[in-house]
């Protein structure tokens, strides 16, 4: 049966197609196709064939054509084929989970896992292992804590993922951007950027949540996602990684709260319980009580929102925190703050004698009120930030040491993919002189492990600028700049415009 749920909350059944068979299958799931629409394409794995048609495109047209769609038949989309693809999609060197089963281990008779595997999953006999908690450090010092799950859980959670994903892809608001197919955190930075400079935002609060991950309410969770989802087979997947706990020093420990960060679950969890709690309610206060320009980006659990006017940054502020209380969220007091930022935030705080105008980090950048060095009108500039940068090179320093006795022509090849991955993502319009102190002291690292090789070394600044200019690239822009790429990528959707595109981070609502 299919239900569609009213606006108060009543479901109403809709009455299903007779003499569905095969492939009709997929027209329970909605209540009539869309016209003008084409099936949608899955990337396949590595040797699951190129081009393989998915079925997921007359889920994807009715999830978006009914935004409140109740789809009762997912399960039967996590086939083997599909489980093959979410298996070749993971890292191979990817650490084991509580089984110690390895990518390669399962591998060896992978037809015939991915057989038994997709059968315990369809009668119910699946049962979810707990994950292994590890720590990370974070740039501000403290342990970042990881679930690495079992390798069949990994398998089957990116696979149901996918399906999922061909529902809230078109459910999800335009100004979210983590973890989504599709979207990366350079889209949610060009978004922040070409608000800010084509919009009239004076005001910016950085949103910090505390402890996002491990705060998610599970019984909040459920009924979010029974909004969409009424397949009970999915669902009592859900609730079964959700239940599975973590392995820490041996002992296992349930949780009736948050969700591993790791598993390949998790984000997608974590952006459904931000649409509800977050998303749809900002989108509505913004309709509804801001009374100039308002832009919101948010990625994950990071969030900028920019205001015209003060006042309806500080109501904003204000109704924020009564709204994440009644769903166990809450904003960080220390990280969380409001800042006078944008074209106009030099020249007023002047006028007041104050100082230059605050910076605010997002995604590894440090945004900057700036001006152009001709015409003095205001720019925003983005740099590294210094604590990720900092970070980074600690962590490089360590990795510099354990390889000290490798071959030099070794040690400088390694060196340079690091840096070309870092210029990947830090090259940016303007963060020149960023790259290139991060640079130097890489450089500096490395001979200073050079040189602990011998007693009676022979590293001096004249050979190590021979290696350097041998093995490490020097670094170059390779980003365009974040107004002209975003306008490219949706054309209809500039901030300048009068009636904003839905999609937009400066005024958008739902994806079309």
């Amino acid at each position: 049966m299919h239900d569609r749920e009213k606006s108060d909350g009543r479901v109403l059944p809709v009455k299903l197609p007779n003499n569905a068979q095969g492939g009709a299958a997929e027209a329970v799931e909605g209540r009539r196709p869309v016209k003008g629409s084409t099936a949608g394409e899955t990337r396949p794995g590595l040797r699951a064939g190129q081009g393989a048609p998915s079925e997921l495109g007359r889920v994807r047209r009715v999830a978006a054509k009914d935004k409140q769609a109740r789809f009762t038949a997912l399960l039967h989309h996590v086939d083997v084929d599909r489980l093959r693809a979410a298996y070749y999609a993971l890292a191979p060197k990817a650490a084991p989970g509580v089984d110690g089963v390895t990518w390669a281990d399962y591998g060896r008779d992978l037809e015939g896992n991915l057989r038994d595997l997709h059968a315990r999953v369809h009668r119910g006999a699946y049962r979810a292992r707990p994950s292994r908690r590890v720590f990370i450090a974070k740039p501000d010092g403290r342990q970042r804590p990881l679930g690495i799950a079992a390798l069949e859980d990994k398998i089957v959670q990116r696979a149901l993922v996918e399906v999922l994903n061909a529902i809230y892809e078109t459910t999800f608001l335009g100004f979210s951007y983590g973890f989504r197919p599709g979207r990366s955190p350079h889209h949610a930075l060009d978004a922040l950027a070409a608000g800010i400079v084509g919009k009239k935002v004076n005001w910016v609060l950085d949103l910090d949540f505390r402890d996002y991950f491990s705060s998610l309410d599970h019984h909040w969770l459920e009924r979010f996602l029974e909004h969409r989802i009424a397949d009970r087979r999915v669902l009592r997947l859900i609730q079964k990684w959700m239940a599975a706990g973590v392995i820490e020093n041996g002992s296992r420990t349930a949780f009736d709260e948050g969700v591993p960060q790791g598993a390949s679950v998790s984000p997608l969890l974590a952006n459904v319980y931000a649409h509800y709690v977050f998303d749809l309610w900002a989108h509505q206060w913004r309709e509804r009580h801001a009374r100039g320009d308002m832009i919101i980006v948010r990625f994950a659990d990071d969030v900028v929102v920019g205001f015209e006017y003060r006042d309806d940054a500080e109501r904003f502020w204000a109704e924020l925190r009564g709204r994440l209380a009644k769903f166990n969220l809450e904003l960080s007091a220390e990280k969380t703050r409001l800042i006078e930022f944008g074209r106009f935030a030099a020249q007023r705080r002047t006028a007041r004698g104050l100082g230059k105008p605050e910076t605010f980090r997002f995604l590894g950048f440090t945004h900057i009120c700036a001006k152009q060095r001709k015409s003095g009108r205001f720019k925003l500039k983005r740099i590294t930030d210094s604590k990720r940068m900092s970070a980074k090179l600690r962590a490089l320093k360590g990795e510099i040491e354990r390889r000290r006795h490798l071959p030099t022509p070794e040690q400088g090849r390694w060196l340079a993919s690091v840096l070309r991955g870092h210029y990947q993502y830090y090259a940016v319009p303007e963060n020149t002189k960023a790259l290139r102190a991060f640079r130097h002291q890489v450089v500096r690292h490395w001979m200073g492990t050079l040189r602990r090789r011998s007693q009676r070394t022979t590293v001096t600044w004249e050979r190590m600028t021979r290696l350097e200019a041998r093995w490490l690239p020097t670094p170059r822009i390779l980003h365009p700049w974040p107004e002209q790429r975003f306008r490219r990528q949706h054309p209809r959707q500039e901030p300048s415009a009068v009636v904003p595109h839905a999609g937009i981070c400066a005024g958008g609502g739902p994806n079309p």
